[in-house]
């Protein structure tokens, strides 16, 4: 099991800002702005790459998830960043896709 299959499990405990029956919303442990989170499908796709055809509607209600947990954090107004890491020279650190909602400052262009 990867580590968000764990935390989808309640196996390891996590702050979880959303939840519904396809994703869950969870804080970033290392956070990269003052705003990190990290919002992962529940079903275990090892990346975007490996996504198919049957993962269309749940890609779909995982960006606008995303959308919907930045406004509930308050980053309509200011913006936020959307990242998916895809292998480890992306940067690519756990075999499970999810997507990255950072914001709560200005995010520098191009990243890394």
């Amino acid at each position: 099991m990867t580590l968000f299959e764990k935390i989808i499990a309640r196996q390891i405990p996590a702050d979880i800002v959303y939840e519904d029956d396809q994703v869950l919303a969870l804080r970033d442990l290392k956070p990269h702005a003052p705003v990190h989170v990290l919002i992962v499908p529940k079903k275990p796709i090892s990346r975007i790459a490996e996504a198919g055809p049957e993962d269309e509607k749940l890609l779909g209600h995982l960006l606008l998830k995303a959308a919907e947990v930045a406004n509930k954090l308050g980053l309509q107004k200011s913006g936020y960043r959307l990242v998916i890491n895809n292998g480890p020279d992306a940067g690519e650190s756990v075999p499970h896709l999810h997507c990255h909602i950072l914001g709560g400052r200005t995010l520098a262009w191009p990243p890394g």
